[in-house]
C-alpha cells in the first residue's frame, strides 16, 4: 500500500519537526517538510524526510515545491509571533499579518492547484484568548471570535477564517488552536520562566494568583495533527471545524513557574503579593518609562494582562471528533522540557 504524502509548512520548526518524528515513527507517509530554515542544531533530521528550503511568500517557488511533492495532505505550521513587549505593540503589523495571512492564502491556493485532499492549520487559542481585558472559564468552540487586542491573535483569527472558508468536499480544511505551546528547545515558555530567576523576580506574585490558564505539550499537538489528518482523510467529520488543542489540565501562572523553577532547583526565599490594580499602575508607568528613555522594558499593563486573567478552554470537542487524548501529562511534559531546554535568560 503506497504511503500517504503529506508536506509540512515550517517543518523544521519546533512544531513542525514534532509533527515530523511522529509522522516518521508511523511509518506510513512520505513526508516533505518545507521551511525557509534549514534543521536547527538539536533537532533530528531523517534521511526519509524530503528537507525543502522556501519560502510561503515566493508563490513561485512554493508551487514547484507542491509540483514535485505531489501531498495529499498539508499541514501548515508557519506563523511569526511578535515576543516580549512586542506583543501588546501594533509595530510590525504587516510582516505578522503578510506570513500568517497572506503566507497562509499562498499554502492554500497551491494546495487546491495540485488536488491537495486535507489541510490542517495550526491555530491558536489566542483567536479566542487574545481578548486580553477579559477572563475565559472552559471556553469552548462555540464562543465567538474576532476580538482579540494583539496583532497575532488578529492574524490567526483572519488566517483561521481563510482556511474554514475554504474547506470543500474535495479539499477539507480544519484549525487547530493550540495553548502556548512548550516542550524540549522550547523557545519560549521555559526559557521565559527560566529567566525570572536571573532577573530576581521569582518572589512577586501579581493578582491573586489563583487564575487558571491552559499550556500544551509540544507531542500532543503533533498527535492532534495526525488525529485530525486521518479524520480528515476518513469521515472527513472534523471538515470545517476548529479545535481548542491544550493539556486538558488548567495550572495557575504562579504553579508552574514554581514547577519549572524546582527542575532548576531554585525555591523563592519569600512571595510578595502585588494587588492587580496596583501592578496595572506599575505598568503604565514602566511603559512611559520606557518611551522617555527609549528603553525596552521588560513590564507593563500587557505583562499583568497575561499573567492575571483566566484563561482556559474545553477539549471535549477534539476528544470527540478527534479522538483527542493528551499522551504526555503536564507534570511529566515539564520535567522533560526542563531537563533538555536550555537556560536562557529573559532580555
Amino acid at each position: 500500500m503506497p504511503s500517504t504524502k503529506v508536506l509540512i509548512t515550517g517543518g523544521t520548526g519546533f512544531l513542525g519537526s514534532e509533527i515530523v518524528k511522529v509522522l516518521v515513527e508511523a511509518k506510513d507517509f512520505a513526508i516533505t517538510a518545507l521551511d525557509i530554515n534549514p534543521p536547527s542544531l538539536g533537532t533530528e533530521s531523517y534521511s526519509s524526510v524530503t528537507y525543502v528550503r522556501c519560502d510561503i511568500l515566493n508563490f513561485k517557488k512554493l508551487r514547484e515545491v507542491f509540483k514535485e511533492a505531489r501531498p495529499t495532505v498539508v499541514l501548515h505550521t508557519v506563523a511569526v509571533n511578535l515576543l516580549g513587549e512586542s506583543r501588546y505593540s501594533t509595530q510590525g503589523k504587516d510582516t505578522v499579518f503578510t506570513i500568517n495571512v497572506d503566507g497562509t492564502k499562498n499554502v492554500i491556493q497551491a494546495s487546491q492547484e495540485f488536488g491537495v485532499k486535507a489541510f490542517v492549520y495550526t491555530s491558536s487559542v489566542t483567536v479566542l484568548l487574545d481578548q486580553l481585558e477579559e477572563n475565559f472559564r472552559n471556553a469552548d468552540e462555540t464562543w465567538s471570535t474576532g476580538r482579540a487586542t494583539t496583532l497575532y491573535g488578529q492574524s490567526k483569527t483572519m488566517a483561521e477564517g481563510v482556511v474554514l472558508s475554504s474547506n470543500t468536499p474535495s479539499f477539507r480544511t480544519c484549525a487547530l488552536r493550540a495553548a502556548p505551546i512548550f516542550g524540549p528547545r522550547d523557545p519560549v515558555t521555559i526559557p521565559t520562566i527560566y529567566g525570572c530567576i536571573a532577573n530576581g523576580e521569582t518572589p512577586f506574585i501579581l493578582g491573586s494568583g489563583n487564575n487558571l490558564q491552559d499550556y500544551v505539550y509540544v507531542s500532543n499537538v503533533a498527535d492532534a495533527h495526525v488525529l485530525a489528518l486521518h479524520n480528515l482523510l476518513g469521515l472527513g467529520i472534523a471538515a470545517g471545524e476548529a479545535f481548542f488543542i491544550t493539556n486538558g489540565e488548567p495550572i495557575t501562572v504562579r504553579d508552574l513557574c514554581l514547577a519549572v523553577w524546582k527542575e532548576f532547583g531554585h525555591y523563592p526565599l519569600f512571595q510578595l503579593r502585588i494587588p492587580e490594580e496596583l501592578a496595572w499602575w506599575m505598568g503604565w508607568g514602566l511603559e512611559w518609562a520606557s518611551w522617555l528613555t527609549s528603553r525596552k522594558g521588560t513590564f507593563s499593563r500587557g505583562v499583568v494582562l497575561d499573567a492575571t486573567k483566566t484563561r482556559y478552554v474545553s477539549i471535549s470537542k477534539a476528544r470527540r471528533v478527534l479522538g483527542y487524548i493528551p499522551r504526555v501529562s503536564l507534570p511529566e511534559a515539564l520535567q522533560i522540557s526542563c531537563q533538555v531546554s536550555p537556560r536562557i535568560e529573559c532580555v
